[in-house]
């Protein structure tokens, strides 16, 4: 019900899932208006990548969904004024690939082997973040950058059904 009244023009869904809800948030609060802008998404999970998609195409964004069975998708890339990676795969988006001034919000978050980490880990994003950052204008880290904003959606989504509870909807 929610996601198809997100792709309906003119509908509102109940709630907005938490984590695309947050990386639009994220735009607003940096300055970032999607409209007119070329954006990508990468990753094409229910849950992520397609209701952060519809979100920027419902601003006015021009969206290409990218996925890792995408032939050209550094290209597409590269053609981005705002990325969101969500593709769940370490480092997927190299820095190489991001137009300079873009602006890159990281949702993933994945443990890669590291021996010289306290637990032989490390944690890193869908984006090859050292290497974005140097063209990106704007960048989110991981960890730390997307999550907080997800529990900031999900406590507004919360407050937002209370307050439709009590007015009885």
């Amino acid at each position: 019900m929610n996601i198809g009244s997100l792709a309906m023009r003119g509908r509102e869904p109940m709630y907005v899932s938490c984590t695309p809800k947050g990386c639009m948030e994220l735009l607003k609060r940096s300055g970032v208006d999607p409209k007119g802008k070329t954006a990508v998404v990468v990753g094409r999970s229910n849950i992520v990548g397609l209701p952060v998609a519809l979100l920027l195409q419902n601003a006015d964004a021009t969206v290409t969904m990218v996925h890792s069975r995408t032939p050209n998708a550094e290209d597409l890339v590269r053609k981005a004024d705002i990325v969101i990676a969500a593709c769940g795969r370490a480092e997927m988006v190299k820095g190489s690939w991001i137009k300079p001034g873009a602006v890159v919000i990281d949702v993933g978050i994945n443990a890669v082997d590291d021996a010289s980490a306290k637990r032989g880990y490390r944690l890193v994003g869908d984006v090859e973040f050292g290497a974005a950052a140097e063209n990106a204008s704007l960048i989110t880290p991981v960890p730390g950058g997307v999550g907080p904003m997800t529990i900031a959606m999900l406590l507004q989504n919360t407050l937002e059904g209370y307050k439709r509870r009590v007015a009885g909807q």
